[in-house]
């Protein structure tokens, strides 16, 4: 598979699992367990759209692009600054 059909793959079962739609793909790698794609998703609508909630997921894919698991590492509005962090961590 290529990196965008992956990504497309951690996006659509992100959403249908978790019900909410998919805003960014940040980042992803690829080590031992498979592939571990970092998606925005919208977790609260609000006004102005600066002030929606986004939730950042790890999604963790085989090498069929098959969702192994996922994991909420937090959540931050669509505005505020992220500091850099390493993925792997």
């Amino acid at each position: 598979m290529t990196l965008v059909e992956l990504t497309e793959q951690a996006r659509e079962q992100l959403a249908r699992v978790t019900g909410l739609k998919p805003v960014l793909v940040s980042a992803m790698f690829k080590d031992d367990q498979g592939w571990h794609v970092f998606v925005d998703m919208l977790e609260m609508r609000r006004i102005p759209d600066s002030t929606d909630i986004l939730g950042y997921y790890e999604v963790l894919l085989n090498e069929d692009g098959g969702m192994v698991n996922f994991r909420r590492k937090r959540s931050h509005l669509r505005g505020e600054r992220i500091e850099e962090e390493d993925c792997g961590n």
